[in-house]
């Protein structure tokens, strides 16, 4: 399945998925019988966050203090343990208080947790719901954790959850020049993996810094079947600004937008369903103005009235415009009359490479710049079949 037309009709993939209703999908996290042994008088320390629950209501580490387990510190990723936070936002050390377990924060004064923060700790465990993008930062920050694991000596198991874009692999790959946080590998924008085989990716692949390689288990859902588009949905939000399933598939294409002056909806009610700006036309068919709130502060075009397009109907008609989808980029910096600040320096490194803010400066038709992610793509998916774990 390809994303590669500006409008992808799901109607007919959502038909044939209600007439065969799979069983549910069991996370990792619901499994316990197949980790507690592994936890048993061990020291444990958790990277967690809000989407850290079994059966959406309990907390994973609520339920395990329950069962007994010493947990005896919490690491949380950006957005912080109840992911409150902005994005991007620091987020400092503290404590939990319905427990009393220490949080460190993974994403504030150091992203890598040291041997200071692992000398009490025995094993690690990882249980964070992820989208499958690569500028998604929750798969830099297990990539930074094993490598604390292997460095110190620390076991690490992932407790595997569903990847809500599994079912495409789009985009093009990372050229490691432009590493940084939000691309750390030479992976498509939409890799198609979960957490738990990426991380089998980074340990394989010899990724992690000096080839190290962690002591890893990964636990496995059940029931999870990558190619089916809905197959799982998701109904905590992984991000303070990522609210539906809608954002969450529209995020791919829309979030390079994050790279321009274009407002993508942070500061509204509908964050990665629309997008716009002051400049574009007002004959356009919505208009939004960004106001500071929870989770976006100070929202890109901030108290501005921006005009563009709305794309939530898709909660409704199931027509959705999404994947790693350039027709958004294009025809905004078509409308767009200042061409020379379209772009910032972050596009890049959302992009992974310099190549494709070029293709849109010239004018390449979409079909074209589909065409030049092929090969990696190609390539990609040959290194990626070693480590998937689901049909």
């Amino acid at each position: 399945m390809k994303f590669h037309a500006c409008i992808l009709l799901l109607t007919s993939c959502l038909t044939a998925f209600s007439q065969k209703t799979p069983p549910p999908v069991v996370t990792a996290a619901q499994r316990t019988e197949a980790y507690l042994p592994l936890l048993e008088g061990k020291r444990v320390g958790m990277l967690v966050n809000q989407t850290s629950v079994i059966n959406d209501s309990t907390h994973l580490v609520d339920s395990l203090l329950k069962r007994g387990v010493k947990i005896v510190k919490i690491f949380s990723p950006e957005h912080g343990f109840r992911g409150q936070a902005d994005a991007g936002e620091k987020v400092g050390n503290s404590t939990d208080e319905r427990t009393g377990v220490p949080i460190i924060s993974l994403y504030g004064k150091h992203r890598k947790a040291d041997s200071a923060d692992l000398a009490d700790v025995d094993i690690l465990v990882f249980d964070v719901q992820d989208v499958g993008v690569r500028f998604y930062t929750y798969i830099s920050t297990l990539e930074e954790l094993m490598e604390s694991a292997a460095e110190n000596g620390k076991p690490l198991i992932v407790l595997d959850r569903p990847n809500p874009n599994g079912f495409v692999i789009d985009g093009p790959v990372l050229d490691t020049a432009f590493r940084s946080f939000v691309g750390m590998q030479p992976i498509p924008v939409m890799h198609g993996m979960t957490v738990g085989e990426y991380a089998r990716m980074l340990n394989g692949e010899g990724w992690l810094d000096n080839k190290a390689q962690c002591d890893l288990q990964v636990i496995t859902c059940l029931h999870y079947n990558r190619d089916m588009p809905f197959g799982y949905e998701i109904t905590i939000p992984p991000s303070p600004n990522l609210r539906t399933m809608n954002a969450i598939l529209l995020y791919p294409g829309l979030c390079l937008f994050e790279g321009t002056a274009i407002s993508l909806g942070r500061g509204t009610d509908k964050p990665f369903e629309v997008y716009g700006h002051p400049s574009f036309p007002k004959t356009l068919p919505y208009s939004f103005t960004p106001r500071s709130v929870p989770g976006a502060k100070k929202p890109v075009l901030m108290d501005s009235l921006c005009y563009g397009y709305d794309f939530s109907p898709w909660r409704e008609t199931k027509t959705l415009v999404g994947g790693v989808n350039v027709c958004y980029l294009i025809n905004a910096y078509k409308l767009f009359p200042d061409k020379d600040k379209f772009f910032n320096t972050f596009f890049n490194k959302l992009a992974g490479n310099a190549v494709l803010q070029e293709q849109i400066k010239k004018g390449m038709p979409a079909e074209k710049i589909y065409k030049s992610w092929e090969p990696g793509i190609k390539a990609f998916k040959k290194i990626r079949k070693k480590y998937l774990l689901y049909p």
